[in-house]
Parts: structure tokens; C-alpha cells; sequence
């Protein structure tokens, strides 16, 4: 089956499968495979491993990342969808920030060939500490595994420039484990419109992240 370009700038599909066109051609990151066509090599993006592609495979439809894009990834890990966003906004910049040291030396080995990669050993609840190397961002996009997701996102909104998008993933079970997946996404959201930020879609990321949900918003 061919290669198609999506209607989310920088991604593409070969069957059932998400792509992303590889900015370090011959390198695999978690080792997913590298398909080629027409001269350009690509890297399957795996909806069980990254919490953005399963948004994209739930029927997720607002897209903010463009190839120029300034993206602030709170919770970056060891980088499998960093690298992933990197290959998307290929000609901006994704400062990584990651909490766990472990993590982080893996974060900064894939940004030895990731130019557009700026890892960061941070605390996501803790901006200020950051923010000094930031310049208005694009995209917000958090993916931390703690309490109090929202009043987190919430505090590095001031990063994120007005007009830009906001993606969110709640960790219902890092929230609250006796507490209902779906009534933690509800107050999540609640806590996001009482901001004032406008809700542009809510997503479970069922089957592929069990108890997640990306909520996408606007700062207006």
C-alpha cells in the first residue's frame, strides 16, 4: 500500500500505520521500522507507544504542529514521541523538559542528532525554572504521571503564545485511583474552561492508552 500525506501537516499512513518523515534518515529511536518511498525515508509511529499518535487514531482532528512550530513537551520520558514531534516541526523548536534523570540521559543522547531537540532536567510543576531559556511557544503538549495534571498545565500556560494549542493528556490513574477515568476528564476539562481556555476536543485514547485522555485546547 502507498505512502499518503493526512490531513495533519507532517504525518502520513501506510495502511493502518502513522508515519512521520525521519529527520536523522537510518536512525530508529525505539526501534520501530523505517519504511522508504520516492527517496524519503519515514518512521512508523506507534499509537501503543505515544500518547499523541493514539490521539490521531481516536478520530483526533486539531492539529497544531507545523513544520516551523516552537512546541514547550512537558514529560518528555526518554523521547519516543519527542523524537516523533521533532520530525514534525523539523524546522522549529521542541524544548523537552524531563523530570527523571534516567530519562533525561536518554533524552539527551536523541538530541546529539536532533538539533531541533532542547532537552531540559526539570520539574514541570516548577516553570520558572525554565522558562528563562523560552520564548513564546506554539504548542503547549504535557504528558506528566502526577497529581493535579491540569493546575500543572495550567501554570505553564504563560508560556504559550495567545492563539496557540494546548494538548493535555490525563493520566486518570496518576490522578486518582478509586476515582472514575471519566470523571477525572470531566473536572480536567472543567478546570480548563474556568481559565478561560477554550475546549477544542476531548479524546479517550482507548484501546491504545488505558485510563488516558487528551483534552486540546486554545488560549484565546
Amino acid at each position: 500500500m502507498p505512502i499518503r500525506p493526512t490531513e495533519w501537516e507532517g504525518v502520513a499512513t501506510d495502511g493502518p500505520w502513522l508515519l512521520t518523515r525521519n529527520r536523522v534518515p537510518g536512525t530508529s529511536v525505539y526501534g520501530e521500522s523505517l519504511p522508504r518511498e520516492g527517496g524519503i525515508e519515514y518512521r512508523r509511529w506507534d499509537a501503543n507507544r505515544s500518547k499523541l499518535a493514539a490521539y490521531l487514531k481516536c478520530g483526533g482532528r486539531v492539529w497544531g504542529f507545523r513544520a516551523t512550530s516552537s512546541v514547550l513537551y512537558l514529560g518528555a520520558g526518554s523521547g519516543t514521541t519527542a523524537s516523533h514531534v521533532s520530525d514534525i516541526c523539523r524546522d522549529g523548536t521542541i524544548t523537552a523538559v524531563e523530570i527523571s534523570a534516567r530519562a533525561f540521559r536518554d533524552l539527551l543522547r536523541l538530541a546529539e542528532t536532533r538539533p531541533n531537540l532542547v532537552p531540559v532536567l526539570g520539574d514541570a510543576t516548577k516553570p520558572e525554572t525554565y522558562g528563562g531559556r523560552l520564548g513564546a511557544v506554539d504548542v503547549l503538549y504535557q504528558d506528566v504521571a502526577q497529581r493535579e495534571q491540569a493546575g500543572i498545565f495550567l501554570k505553564n500556560l504563560r508560556w504559550m503564545r495567545p492563539g496557540g494549542t494546548g494538548y493535555l493528556v490525563v493520566k486518570a490513574r496518576s490522578e486518582d485511583m478509586a476515582q472514575a477515568p471519566a470523571r477525572i476528564f470531566e473536572a480536567a476539562k472543567l478546570e480548563l474552561l474556568n481559565a478561560g481556555l477554550k475546549i477544542l476536543d476531548l479524546r479517550v485514547l482507548s484501546p491504545y492508552q488505558l485510563d488516558h485522555a487528551a483534552l486540546v485546547v486554545q488560549k484565546t
